[in-house]
């Protein structure tokens, strides 16, 4: 993989980005593999790695990205060692991840890579009426890479096409599964455009509360709403994670909620390849992009609350691997 210039991204006008030299090991708890246009996986890994990530975990949808499980968990393992491989030559050309004083025993990068496996929202009706879906998810979740369910949970934007109560009876399922596995779940929620009330927001917490949240834990991925929102999930104990939107210019409301949550219950995430950060906003974001989101969380809570922003990057490593029983 060629780095000519050194940089790891750009702009779209082809300015290299400098990417803010990170205090601790970065993790990102939620990035996309099988959906880039024009990455190659292996080369994003590449680069998240050079850019400091030490976790990522890949949501995987079995109704969507898998169609034959052993062909995807081969995928997934060669897209892995290939990543080794051209770590392994940069590295006899100098080129290194940073490295962090008290962290030498976290785990390099391709060590480090897991997979959630859930059917999104709009995959709802066919995770209850297809019973080959079900069996691919059962197997997913049977993986020693599998550290979670999702993402699952409740979408009323304007690209969904399929009414609530679908919706909720998969995702009820779905947290029964996290329930029998013991496993964490990662929630996608987005409510419909113009929605006050957030009632994608409102439906979740009242399922979760019946249902009962996962022990494992839960998390609230790609959170962009306000403190009002996320405040009755981290009563219940929910993870918060925050992506490129907390970078965005107005995006006032996820930056105070992010400012809010409590220490022990913020996470990191990109989302790739959506929503990439500033100032990369509106190309194919990547797993190293977590770096320029990790920095922004760090200068909102240094800010608000006077916290050292190194001590908010260990809570973020900290967090995700507590999160996914891997501390």
């Amino acid at each position: 993989m060629a780095l000519e210039d050194g940089a790891l991204f750009h702009t779209k006008k082809g300015k290299p980005v400098e990417l803010p030299q990170p205090l601790a090991p970065l993790a990102d708890t939620h990035g996309h593999l099988t959906a880039f246009r024009k990455a190659r996986a292996s080369d994003a890994l590449v680069r998240a790695a050079l850019a400091g990530v030490h976790l990522l975990v890949v949501p995987v949808d079995p109704a969507d990205d898998v169609e034959d499980v052993p062909t995807f968990l081969s995928w997934f393992g060669q897209t892995v060692e290939d990543a080794r491989t051209m770590l392994a030559e940069l590295a006899d050309r100098g080129v290194v991840p940073p490295e962090f004083e008290g962290y030498e025993s976290a785990p390099a990068l391709v060590d480090n890579v897991y997979f959630c496996a859930g059917v999104h929202p709009y995959g709802a009706r066919d995770f209850l009426d297809d019973a080959r879906i079900r069996e691919r998810m059962e197997l997913l979740l049977q993986s020693e890479r599998c550290v979670g369910v999702g993402e699952i949970g409740l979408d009323y934007g304007p690209w969904n096409e399929l009414p609530a109560n679908v919706q909720a009876e998969a995702f009820r399922a779905q947290l029964r599964m996290a329930h029998e596995r013991k496993m964490p779940v990662e929630l996608h929620l987005r409510d419909a455009q113009n929605d006050e009330q957030a009632l994608a927001h409102v439906d979740a917490y009242r399922i979760l509360v019946e249902e009962g949240i996962p022990q494992a834990g839960c998390d609230l991925h790609c959170f962009t709403c306000g403190p009002e929102v996320m405040r009755p999930f981290v009563e219940q104990g929910c993870y918060i994670a925050f992506g490129g939107a907390a970078t965005f210019a107005r995006s006032e409301g996820i930056r105070e909620a992010a400012a809010q949550c409590p220490s022990n219950l913020i996470l990191s995430e990109t989302d790739s390849p959506y929503m990439a950060p500033v100032p990369l906003r509106g190309q194919e974001c990547e797993p190293g992009m977590v770096s320029l989101s990790v920095a922004t969380l760090a200068e909102v809570r240094e800010r608000a609350l006077g916290c050292t922003r190194k001590t908010v990057y260990e809570g973020l490593w900290h967090n995700a691997n507590a999160f996914f029983g891997l501390a």
